[in-house]
């Protein structure tokens, strides 16, 4: 949530902020503005969408300047409003910043500034930010100093691009708990919340830790850490092309990405696969560790969760460990048990996501080794974490996770059979039918996706673009495959959707069953097909219309009870959820294009989440 954009070069800075902010429109915003250095600063912003800012300064051209800020907003502190929006300018005008994350004690440093002479316009806490460093700089004489005396003050998150009137060539930047990476150009420089929106400029990045500054010109760049000390920064190349962050002739961001599961999965999959074994690199997880541990917990947010939630079925039935899946936002405050003897499993898509990198920092404090399944590279959650599995999924740029989702579980499954072969818990003959039948998941994921059955799950979505309550079942395995599907109904179509257990169906929820009430039944652990067609039975006897989804070898079966199904490939019993999220996603696209909704940029949502 939120992007963030600077430019200081020989280029006109006004267009290529607005470049770069269009390539970070997928983390989410509800307003967008520009500040640019011309004989001061001239600040644009506007509520909405960055079209709107783009009009009003006729795609950048109506401001003139070579050194800039960009922000696109997701609104904590105040509404979405023009005066709310970023970038913000302090009281006597020599201070104008953007800032990605939250500052928890904006209240006592505002009523501070106002007693010290600065007024306010905004309900947010940036301009309080903005604000404290133009005291601290009018206190010091140099922004630096004022800068690194206002990280003893700020408590919070925050990745702020700083500009300062008395410096019409350099800016400063300064990163903490939020995102923000440096590119190094040729007689350029940019700063950037992530890396889509400075690909097209340059290659050659560093990832700012935290309590890192960069203080930079066209040509040059200086770095210091948390302790004000310089320090040297070797450059990383961005290997990936830009057009993987472009839609590529797809309609929509989340389409193509659907399309680009099977690619993903190759990606995350078959390199670790080396002489019939599963090779992850350089994991230090050991057998004598393994042996003398108690519990995984498995720590994430909102899809990443749910594969936690797959991964506990997985785990205990390979490695028979007992693991407690815990959303990242609790686990702090549950006061969970942990020490040597404990392993924490991190999953993020951006390795950012506020709350889970907040709680990998508590499993670290008390002593439980870390594993972090994340995609970015050194990403602040790789970088935290004792061990880091990457999912190689390259940029997601929909709101809605697909091919992140896919390779998260993906690692899941190498992540179980790496330990149970230490372990000694799986067997060779189970071993190998489960690596076949995983480097089998990329063709069948393309079965799934072809034509003629996508356009058969839009026919089905067609016909239920209209129900306003929707309820997912499934047992085992299925169950964590209903959350998300029925996550994806919310994020993108807004529908109103919940998964059940399918057992838990008459401990109540059955009792929201009524006539064409729509309930999608996930029924693809064979064990369990006659169990969950029994929950089926129960609420069609109720006037539900039942949409089935189970594997191609069942469809005799399942035809005789659902009004309608969906079929897919049969695979490894534990990878099956690999395949049955698939028409699901699909699913959730449809509905949300016959409902007419934004599909990419769902409303109220942010791609990363950066802030509690």
């Amino acid at each position: 949530m939120c992007g963030i954009v600077g430019y200081l070069g020989k280029q006109q800075a006004a267009p290529i902020l607005l470049d770069g902010l269009a390539k970070l429109e997928y983390r989410g915003y509800d307003s967008a503005g520009v500040c640019v250095f011309s004989d001061g600063f001239c600040v644009r912003k506007t509520e909405g969408r960055l079209r709107n800012l783009s009009t009003q300064i006729d795609g950048g051209a109506a401001l003139q300047g070579n050194l800039g800020i960009g922000h696109t907003r997701w609104a904590t502190h105040g509404a979405p409003s023009d005066i709310n929006s970023h970038p913000h300018v302090a009281t006597n005008g020599k201070i104008s910043i953007v800032h990605n994350g939250i500052i928890e004690n904006y209240l006592a440093l505002k009523e501070f500034l106002m007693k010290n002479g600065k007024t306010f316009v905004s309900d947010t806490d940036t301009e309080v930010a903005a604000n404290l460093l133009e005291y601290l700089y009018e206190q010091e004489g140099d922004l630096l100093r004022a800068a690194q005396a206002a990280t003893k003050q700020l408590e919070g998150s925050y990745a702020m691009g700083i500009l300062c009137i008395d410096r019409p060539n350099a800016m400063l930047a300064i990163k903490k708990d939020s995102p923000l990476i440096f590119g190094f150009g040729e007689g350029e420089n940019f700063i950037a919340s992530d890396v889509p929106a400075i690909l097209k400029y340059t290659r050659k990045v560093v990832y700012l830790n935290d309590g890192d500054m960069v203080d930079f010109t066209a040509d040059s760049a200086v770095f210091y850490n948390s302790l004000g000390e310089k320090v040297s920064k070797t450059p990383e190349m961005i290997t990936w092309e830009l057009s993987a962050a472009e839609k590529g002739g797809y309609p929509h961001f989340m389409l193509k990405e659907i399309h680009e599961q099977p690619k993903a999965l190759c990606r995350t999959i078959h390199p670790r696969i080396k002489d019939g074994k599963v090779c992850l690199g350089d994991l230090t997880i050991t057998e004598d560790y393994l042996r003398n541990i108690h519990r995984i917990y498995i720590v994430a947010c909102g899809s990443a969760y749910y594969v936690g939630c797959h991964g506990k079925y997985i785990l205990e039935k390979i490695c028979r460990i007992p693991v407690e899946p815990v959303l990242a936002s609790e686990f702090r405050y549950c006061e969970p048990v942990l020490g040597e003897d404990t392993l924490v499993i991190i999953i993020s898509q951006s390795g950012e996501t506020a709350d889970t990198l907040a709680a990998l920092r508590q499993a670290n404090s008390l002593g439980a080794r870390t594993l972090g399944i994340v995609n970015v590279v050194g990403s602040a959650i790789a970088k935290a974490a004792n061990d880091v599995v990457y999912t190689w999924a390259g940029p997601e740029i929909a709101v809605a996770t697909t091919k992140a989702y896919s390779t998260q579980l993906s690692v899941m499954y190498l992540l179980a059979m790496y330990m149970g072969e230490l372990l000694g818990t799986l067997s060779r003959e189970e071993y190998d039918a489960m690596l076949d039948a995983m480097q089998k998941l990329p063709e069948q994921i393309e079965q799934i996706i072809t034509d003629e059955n996508l356009a058969k799950i839009s026919a089905i979505a067609d016909d239920c673009r209209d129900n306003h309550d929707v309820f997912f079942i499934g047992r085992n395995l299925d169950s964590p495959t209903c959350m998300e599907g029925s996550l994806k109904l919310k994020e993108i179509a807004y529908v109103h959707s919940e998964a059940y257990a399918a057992g838990e169906l008459k401990h109540g929820p059955i009792s929201l069953i009524e006539k064409d009430t729509l309930v999608i039944a996930v029924a693809c652990v064979a064990e369990l097909f006659d169990k969950t067609m029994s929950n089926v039975k129960e609420v069609k006897a109720r006037g539900a219309n039942v949409l089935g989804l189970t594997t191609e070898d069942m469809e005799e079966e399942i035809r005789k009870t659902v009004d309608r199904y969906i079929l897919v490939p049969k695979t490894h019993p534990l990878l099956q959820p690999s395949l049955n999220i698939i028409p699901l996603q699909a699913l959730s696209y449809y509905v949300a294009l016959a409902r007419g909704c934004d599909v990419d940029n769902p409303r109220n949502l942010a791609k990363s989440v950066t802030v509690e």
